[in-house]
């Protein structure tokens, strides 16, 4: 009989996050699976008919953005504080948001990093590199948190699968 799990519901989740971040990785990227993983996000949001800002950054250079119907300002306001998350814990800025509050706490708050900077929402995912580590964000703003990440993870592994990086 097996033993049943110890780890508390959002431990769960964490994992789940950090499996996402673990298989996601590139074995290349450069400006063109830029271009191309933009197109295919900023594809599946019009067909879907997201009001949505897509971004693409790498190393503090926007290599790919788009603002979609029923998209604002305050939408690329979100993406370069969602961004800023990825840049300073390596991380999702969902996983992040999730690890503050399964601890008990608050990144608002208990981050002691500005609000108007920094935001640990969904969102916002890291561009992994084999061999390299984090090289750069490309996020999402406009649905709700959850759907945003989701979103946003999904056309990722799509991208790697179709382009023969995903193993």
């Amino acid at each position: 009989m097996a033993t049943p799990s110890k780890a508390k519901p959002a431990d769960e989740a964490l994992e789940v996050l950090l499996a996402q971040e673990q298989r996601l990785v590139f074995t290349h990227f450069d400006l063109q699976t830029a271009w191309e993983l933009g197109s295919l996000l900023r594809a599946t949001a019009v067909e879907a008919g997201h009001p949505v800002a897509i971004s693409i950054r790498r190393n503090g250079q926007t290599l790919f953005h788009s603002g979609l119907p029923g998209s604002a300002a305050d939408n690329d306001g979100w993406l370069l504080r969602k961004a800023a998350v990825v840049e300073r814990y390596g991380h999702s800025s969902y996983y992040v948001g999730c690890k503050f509050r399964a601890s008990g706490g608050n990144f608002d708050t208990d981050s002691r990093l500005d609000t108007a900077l920094f935001a640990a929402h969904g969102g916002a995912f890291p561009l992994i590199l084999a061999g390299s580590g984090v090289i750069g964000t490309v996020g999402v703003s406009g649905l709700p948190q959850v759907e945003d990440h989701r979103f946003v993870i999904t056309n990722l592994e799509r991208y790697l699968l179709d382009s023969g990086q995903l193993v």
